[in-house]
């Protein structure tokens, strides 16, 4: 079973960069697709990057594209989330999380089965 830890959360002014990562545990993460989310307060748990097992395709959600870029590397069982030209509206807890299966629905996190624990990320104006 992989587990999921999260790093490089913090405040960042609006405009500003900040990257996240991702270290998995195990030796099955070369086999998961792996997404991030973000949950701001009193908002539901919202999608905003796929990155599929193999690095070959990613996804974005449209309020993050061009702007966030994921990226991941399997011998360092890492994943990352490279925010730039970043936004008040940004502001959120990030999870990093793991899909097992190759699905149109990727940007619902029910389907994903494994989850970090979060870093927050907050961007003043």
């Amino acid at each position: 079973q992989v587990q999921l830890v999260e790093s490089g959360g913090g405040l960042v002014q609006a405009g500003g960069s900040l990257r996240l990562s991702c270290v998995a545990s195990g030796r099955t993460f070369s086999s998961y697709h792996m997404g991030w989310f973000r949950q701001a307060p009193e908002k539901e748990r919202e999608f905003v990057a796929r990155i599929t097992w193999s690095g070959a395709r990613t996804y974005y959600s449209d309020s993050v594209k061009g702007r966030f870029t994921i990226s991941r590397d399997n011998a360092r069982n890492t994943v990352s989330l490279q925010m730039n030209s970043a936004k008040p509206e940004d502001t959120a807890v990030y999870y990093c999380a793991a899909d097992p299966y190759t699905r149109n629905d990727y940007f619902s996190p029910t389907n994903y089965n494994i989850w970090g624990q979060g870093t927050q990320v907050t961007v003043s104006s």
